[in-house]
């Protein structure tokens, strides 16, 4: 071979080569920090199949017998909870989650509760683990009511009074 195909050969591999370097760390920057969503498809985005959220938020009535909070049941932080009058409620890694669970199996944004009238729903926000109702991997907004266990990596929750 010649010297100029040589070159060009190697010049190849090194391109190559920082791609893959590049792109190993622009996953391992997002599973640390989140993805970036620009501002303009925030409050464009909405789920395929529901009629577009409203500006201002709902708040669920009261009921007798209806859960006040979500606490953490089993795992590393037992005992944490949130009020559920703050909801939607995020689960995750991330600093800007409301339940911030301290487990190597839960996504940075893993998992959100939020209400609909009068009930509760649990949807996975993309994990990689996935997040459980029981031994079900939910794969759209489930609803859960007082007691239900939601189990996102090593730690389990539920919806209590």
């Amino acid at each position: 071979m010649s010297e100029l195909t040589l070159f060009l050969i190697r010049v190849a591999y090194l391109a190559i080569l920082w791609i893959f370097v590049l792109s190993a760390i622009s996953v391992i920057r997002s599973d640390m920090f989140g993805a970036r969503v620009p501002e303009a498809a925030r409050g464009a985005a909405e789920p395929r199949g529901r009629a577009p959220r409203s500006k201002t938020k709902t708040k669920p009535t009261k009921r007798r017998g209806s859960p006040t909070h979500v606490v953490v049941t089993e795992g590393s932080n037992v005992g944490e909870r949130a009020e559920l009058d703050q909801a939607p409620i995020l689960i995750g890694r991330g600093t800007d989650a409301a339940i911030r669970l301290d487990d190597d199996y839960v996504s940075t944004r893993h998992a959100r509760i939020a209400a609909s009238g009068d009930e509760w729903f649990v949807e996975d926000l993309g994990s990689t683990n996935g997040t459980y109702i029981g031994s079900v991997r939910i794969t759209q907004p489930t609803t859960v009511t007082l007691g239900t266990q939601v189990r996102i990596g090593k730690t389990i929750l539920e919806l209590r009074k």
